[in-house]
């Protein structure tokens, strides 16, 4: 009998609140989910490249899940202290019926334990899919076959997942059978009666609202502008700030919706206006801390969310190989790397194979007066020409010599960039031959150089040179092109004059980073080994695997099967799989725990809003009776109560949306987060808008449906329909 009663309440509560059962799924899927991150493809596959990272990355796992088992333990605490005071008449007739404290609690913990169960299942299958559908989309942003995925089912993090919710249900229940314990039955019958609102008064209120409008302001200002002031300390200022202004706001704008409500007296009788406007007054009074919290989880949400996923779009547009275009990079004796990148096993994977010659230019024999040696380069019409073209502001500072470094950023003029850039490598450039540079044109498509004997092409690297066209930049080609009208030569090197050549295409010099040079001087062959300092000689073979391989088993596998070849050759190599590999873990390192954490506080945000009016609606539920004594119809209190809960979930969501705008604005500014295609900027932040939106809309309508619910409970009179 006793097993049975069990198991019929746990059925009911379950089925009556729909919104407790499944906040306590939701906790158990994302659980899961962050314990199973160890587990997915990306993961697995990060191993063979990132694997010290990926193994601190997982070291943290554990701390996130111990701060969201904390946060969760708040939020499950509070919806069981909702679902045990709804149940508070239910549990004095049990008393009064003979039943006694002990089995009661017993009983009570007999249900959570059912429910538990039950939810665990639910969100253990429900964590299960979203973690494949996570690294399914991970592995859609790196390429559809990339990553032969096979569903995987973490025991671990299934065993601490159950044994973390087990544990915070088990304590809120022992907190909550602990009360219902010292309670008396007249309390459960009856309940306790809500604390008389304190209003205040209207001078109060408008203080507390300018002043929490003041400091709202402050701490706007401080995001926006002085945000990383005194090494980022300022922010720890403008969260207090801003958390405290927000607070004293709402307490202020709670308590003033009574005047709110005077000015629609002429509508008191129609539709429930003023009753409306009373309600949510009352149920925001007392709990305007509590809201205020809400709204300032709501912007951390926000924020979080516009973070990680400009992390993911980010990296949509790194996987796009601006300028790379080779997929290894050989290093070793000239001859034997030849001969075994042309050898019958490497064939298959090889394409566009190409020797990449380079090295410094040497200085000239003599020295000058400061016993320095002298370049062998002579650019100062060049110079001059650059100078020129910069804007009038930055051409003042060079000329007076205000400036003596120079910083390569793509808010930069181009002028001041090649400037910069030539400045620093004019004197001993690095030089590579024609030919090598003709057989990466020859990669990606393009004309060869056919460099005249006395003409030089300049190389600009496009990984520290930004720019949006590879192929050309607008005033170095004006100036080159100019120059080339008139038989100017712009450049001399060891006394000889050399014209310039314009408009060359900027590619990547090899597969990821073993060349890292800012600019290089592209000579004709003859010309290269003269002017060679030859201490300094480097040469590479690139390769990229055949764009026929590529379609038919896609990018990824045939890179590591010649990975595995290269690496039983012995020979030293790099691949654009580190570098591939580097840009994905800050992907999930950057994205993943952020947008965890965004989603979860969205999540308790919104279910505190949701059992906070249950609860009052469930404490005010005999003014319901009272309007239909006085001749109020059932659709007239449902559309009254619908209003009152568009409005709880309003109040918060709009302050949190200027906060989350400003924090979103500052974070554009200092680069924290980062769009390269500003086109993409609106579609996002609409985007994260609906998904927010989306969320409220479920847990209001539930919240709506759950209180419809309510209603339909009380006992009518004969004439309220």
């Amino acid at each position: 009998m006793f097993s049975r009663l069990i198991y019929r309440n746990a059925k009911r509560s379950r089925k009556e609140n729909l919104i407790y059962f499944a906040t306590l799924v939701t906790a158990v899927a994302s659980f899961y989910i962050i314990l199973s991150l160890g587990r997915q493809d990306v993961i697995l596959f990060l191993r063979e490249f990132e694997s010290d990272s990926i193994d601190k990355l997982l070291a943290q796992m554990p701390i996130v899940y111990l701060f969201a088992l904390f946060l969760l333990f708040f939020l499950i605490l509070f919806a069981n202290q909702y679902q045990l005071n709804r149940r508070s008449k239910e549990f004095g007739l049990y008393l009064m019926l003979g039943m006694r404290k002990e089995r009661l609690v017993l009983q009570l913990l007999a249900e959570g334990f059912i429910t538990s169960i039950l939810a665990l299942i639910g969100g253990i299958l429900i964590g299960g899919f979203l973690a494949e559908i996570i690294s399914l989309t991970v592995s859609k942003l790196v390429g559809q076959g990339i990553i032969g995925h096979q569903i995987s089912l973490s025991v671990g993090a299934i065993f601490f997942t159950i044994i973390g919710f087990l544990f915070i249900q088990l304590i809120a229940l022992v907190i909550l059978g602990g009360r219902l314990f010292n309670q008396e039955v007249h309390q459960l019958l009856y309940e306790q009666m809500d604390k008389k609102q304190d209003m205040g008064h209207v001078k109060g209120n408008v203080l507390h609202m300018l002043v929490g409008s003041v400091l709202l302001g402050v701490a706007y200002w401080i995001v926006l502008y002085r945000l990383m002031d005194f090494a980022g300390l300022l922010l720890f200022v403008a969260l207090a700030l801003g958390s405290l202004g927000t607070i004293l706001f709402m307490k202020g704008f709670a308590k003033l919706l009574g005047l709110l409500a005077s000015m629609f007296k002429h509508k008191s009788t129609k539709d429930l206006h003023t009753f409306t406007l009373r309600q949510f007054q009352e149920n925001i009074t007392n709990k305007s801390t509590s809201v205020a919290v809400t709204s300032i989880l709501i912007t951390l949400s926000i924020i979080l969310i516009a973070n990680g996923a400009s992390t993911i779009i980010g990296f949509e547009s790194a996987f796009s190989r601006h300028s790379s275009i080779y997929d290894f990079t050989v290093n070793g004796d000239n001859q034997k790397v030849e001969q075994f990148l042309t050898s019958e096993k490497m064939v298959p994977y090889v394409e566009d194979l190409n020797l990449l010659e380079i090295g410094e230019m040497k200085y000239q024999d003599e020295r000058g007066e400061d016993d320095l040696p002298l370049s062998l380069v002579e650019w100062s019409e060049l110079r001059e020409q650059l100078i020129r073209a910069l804007p009038n502001n930055y051409k003042e500072q060079i000329l007076s010599g205000e400036i003596q470094g120079y910083d390569i950023s793509s808010e930069n003029p181009e002028a001041l960039n090649l400037f910069g850039i030539l400045e620093i490598d004019a004197t001993t450039p690095y030089l590579i031959p024609e030919s090598s540079y003709n057989g990466l044109l020859e990669a990606i498509g393009e004309k060869p150089l056919n460099l005249h004997s006395n003409e030089i092409a300049l190389y600009f690297n496009p990984d520290f040179m930004p720019t949006d066209n590879l192929d050309s930049m607008p005033v170095l080609d004006s100036i080159l092109e100019k120059a080339a009208k008139e038989g100017q030569s712009l450049m001399s090197i060891n006394d000889q004059e050399v014209l310039i050549r314009p408009s060359t295409p900027m590619r990547g010099l090899v597969a990821d980073s073993s060349v890292e040079i800012h600019s290089a001087f592209i000579v004709p062959d003859h010309m290269f080994e003269p002017l060679l300092d030859t201490e300094t000689y480097a040469l590479y073979w690139n390769f990229r695997i055949p764009q026929k391989m590529q379609d038919q088993q896609g990018l990824m596998k045939p890179m590591m099967e010649a990975r595995d070849l290269l690496k039983s050759s012995g020979f030293g190599f790099e691949s654009y799989l580190q570098n591939f590999g580097r840009q994905l873990f800050y992907v999930v390192a950057g994205s993943y725990t952020v947008l965890y954490m965004g989603f979860l506080f969205l999540m308790i945000a919104c279910t505190v809003l949701a059992l906070q009016f249950l609860t009052q609606m469930k404490q005010t539920g005999g003014r319901y009776l009272t309007l239909s004594m006085l001749g109020a119809k059932r659709d007239q209190m449902k559309k009254s109560m619908h209003r009152q809960v568009l409005l709880t979930f309003l109040l918060p969501i709009s302050l949190a949306c200027v906060s989350g705008a400003v924090g979103i604005r500052a974070m554009i500014s200092f680069v924290m987060i980062s769009i390269e295609d500003n086109a993409l900027l609106y579609p996002i932040a609409f985007t994260i808008a609906c998904i927010i939106i989306l969320i409220f809309v479920i847990y209001g309508a539930a919240v709506a449906r759950a209180a419809d619910h309510e209603i339909d409970k009380l006992r009518w009179k004969p004439n309220i329909d």
